[in-house]
């Protein structure tokens, strides 16, 4: 891959900067879904789960927290390394999978039915309504109101919707990082580029004085022959 193939951002006096464009991670769906699961397992551990001798709960907490979290690490840093980004999203992912894995056995531990497999009509509705809301506001009002198999259900569904989205949004980051390189890559070519606009300016710069230079003689003769015909 050639320098020149690298896409850099520019500064307003057109300096070249080694900085990608900033990932806003609040919009994306994935990330505002994944602060619904921290919320929704804090309270679903609280009601269904004992409070004490079982480290599930602590499992399941931190696991939903790690989600977010390395998603928001990732994608900030992501804006120097993409080569980190894609690491802590890799994390989320398996974050993601892991707390997806403990409400699957909590409903296989409890006789519960999983709707995707076992009640079609309500998963059907339910997989709309994630769907169409990824902020933790629209789930808060049913917290203290689903039963422990309303709440896994729904728990489960929006961790198949964070990873189908979080492996898509990888693999347009895996694209980029092999089509446009990492930090070293948009280094060198912001250095590059920078010398190469330096040249330009001092080569336009000296053309210019090549041309006032020409002026100058040109108007030295003038006078001169100005002046001989005066004599």
């Amino acid at each position: 891959m050639s320098p020149k193939d690298v896409i850099l951002n520019r500064y307003n006096d057109g300096v070249p900067s080694v900085l990608r464009k900033a990932t806003v991670y609040t919009d994306l769906h994935f990330y505002r879904k994944s602060d619904v699961l921290v919320q929704l397992t804090k309270t679903f551990c609280e009601r269904f789960l004992p409070r004490y001798g079982d480290r599930t709960v602590d499992q399941m907490v931190q696991a939903a927290r790690s989600i977010k979290q390395n998603i928001a690490e990732g994608l900030t840093d992501g804006q120097t390394s993409l080569e980190v980004e894609i690491k802590l999203l890799g994390i989320a992912r398996g974050s993601n999978q892991e707390l997806l894995e403990d409400y699957m056995d909590y409903i296989k531990q409890h006789n519960l039915v999983e709707w995707a497999t076992g009640n079609k009509t309500r998963f059907d509705s339910l997989r709309t309504f994630c769907k169409e809301h990824s902020d933790e506001s629209d789930y808060r009002p049913f917290y203290g109101r689903w039963n422990n198999e309303e709440m896994a259900n729904v728990a489960i569904c929006l961790c198949h919707m964070v990873d189908r989205a979080m492996k898509s949004f990888l693999e347009k980051r895996d694209r980029e990082f092999v089509e446009q390189g990492g930090i070293r890559e948009r280094m060198t070519a912001a250095r590059l580029d920078h010398r190469g606009t330096q040249k330009q300016i001092i080569e336009q710069q000296q053309a210019e004085i090549n041309t006032l230079k020409a002026q100058i003689a040109s108007l030295k003769q003038e006078l001169e022959a100005l002046k001989a015909t005066q004599k």
